[in-house]
């Protein structure tokens, strides 16, 4: 669903570390390390590796894993709002506010935020916060075209290529989005059916095609402005469906047929 900068910024005047920030210090390289060689007498402190009085000992990792711990939660738990139409389409919406919704400061809440934003389903509102994406039948009527474009031709020449055995083993993802279906969570199908998807397009072997494709794929899933704040049961059981039917033609051979699921599945993706 956009992020300071570096360098200079992390230093005072005169070169000095501003308080409470760490300068990394440049380690020798291996060669010199080999060769049992040091960093000439002269030479700058954070250049030898080491540290003078007025810097500070480096962070321990513990407190960044958590902080990209918490912001991948809120961005967890913001995508489950957008897909369950708790956070409405042309509402703004402030970090400070979404972080007291969800008892966190305001920081991992913006910046889950601007990852929602690269995502294509918020924008930001500069002194205001955030903006969910109105998204209308047209765009996603254009996102559906751009996937089948992409993912039609991989999957016809996988057809042809794979070998049942390989289907076979997509049973269990494929099964997965039932059961998500029948849950009526439209965000836990959301998740599972991208990852149907794109267990499907890494057969080919090209990483760019399924980092494309699952872009294009979650862009389309955000709910478009007046649509239901969910859909029925029954509408995402049925597509679904589809991803058992199409594997059973795949693993069958039935070139025809996969034909025909294919361009059924993706003529209703954009509804979905």
């Amino acid at each position: 669903m956009k992020h300071g900068t570096q360098g200079s910024a992390g230093t005072g005047t005169g070169g000095s570390p501003a308080p409470g920030q760490v300068r990394v210090p440049v380690q020798p390289g291996a060669a010199d390390v080999d060769r049992g060689r040091r960093a000439p007498a002269d030479a700058a402190p954070a250049a030898r590796g080491e540290h003078t009085h007025s810097e500070p000992a480096p962070p321990r990792p513990g407190p960044l894993v958590q902080r990209s711990s918490v912001r991948g939660q809120i961005v967890d738990a913001l995508r489950t709002a957008l897909m369950a139409g708790e956070l409405r389409p042309g509402e703004v919406y402030s970090a400070p506010a979404l972080g007291e919704r969800f008892g966190v400061s305001a920081t991992p809440v913006r910046e889950a935020m601007q990852q929602l934003a690269l995502e294509g389903a918020v924008e930001v509102v500069p002194n205001r916060g955030f903006r969910v994406v109105e998204r209308g039948a047209r765009e996603l009527a254009e996102l559906a075209e751009v996937r089948a474009l992409i993912e039609v031709p991989v999957l016809l020449r996988l057809a042809r290529t794979v070998p049942a055995d390989r289907w076979a083993r997509l049973r269990p993802l494929a099964e997965a989005t039932v059961r998500a279906a029948s849950s009526g969570c439209r965000a836990t199908y959301a998740e599972s059916d991208r990852a149907f998807h794109r267990a499907v397009l890494a057969l080919s072997g090209n990483d760019q095609v399924v980092r494309v494709a699952d872009d294009l794929h979650r862009r389309a899933q955000w709910p478009p402005a007046g649509a239901p704040a969910a859909r029925g049961r029954a509408d995402l059981v049925a597509d679904a469906h589809e991803h058992t039917a199409l594997l059973d033609a795949l693993i069958a051979g039935d070139l025809d047929v996969v034909r025909t699921l294919v361009g059924e599945h993706f003529t209703g993706a954009e509804a979905l």
